[in-house]
């Protein structure tokens, strides 16, 4: 059982730098190959990117832990997530979970992950178990 209040917050380094190696993972993994995400020269040469970037979902993923790591994944009753802006090789990325409501054993969470110039990539909502 997980005690919090309203207002209490968890912040967690999910990635000190995403990484193309990670990219092409989570595409294998997924069954993602969107060339946007691996072929560097279609990503800017074709689609008009400054470089491929991550998978949403591999952010919303990666976000995921900061309430995992809090109430562990069988506490887990919600989770969604809106992609915000685009996550670039070498960006350190950090989420930061906020409870928001409690009521009868069940908190709520708005989960934002941020790069490191400070920007919201991710903006996320959950809701788990406390009791």
């Amino acid at each position: 059982m997980t005690q919090v209040r309203t207002g209490d917050v968890k912040e967690l380094v999910l990635t000190d730098g995403v990484t193309r190696t990670q990219l092409v993972q989570y595409a294998g993994a997924s069954g993602d190959y969107n060339p946007l995400h691996s072929d560097e020269r279609f990503a800017t040469e074709v689609a008009g990117f400054p470089s491929v970037f991550a998978h949403g979902m591999l952010t919303m993923g990666m976000t995921g832990r900061v309430v995992t790591d809090w109430f562990g994944p069988e506490a887990v009753l919600t989770y969604g997530a809106r992609f915000v802006a685009q996550v670039w090789p070498g960006d350190r990325l950090t989420a930061r979970a906020t409870v928001t409501d409690v009521r009868d054993g069940v908190a709520e969470l708005a989960i934002a992950t941020t790069n490191d110039a400070g920007e919201t990539v991710l903006s996320a909502t959950a809701t788990v178990r406390t009791g």
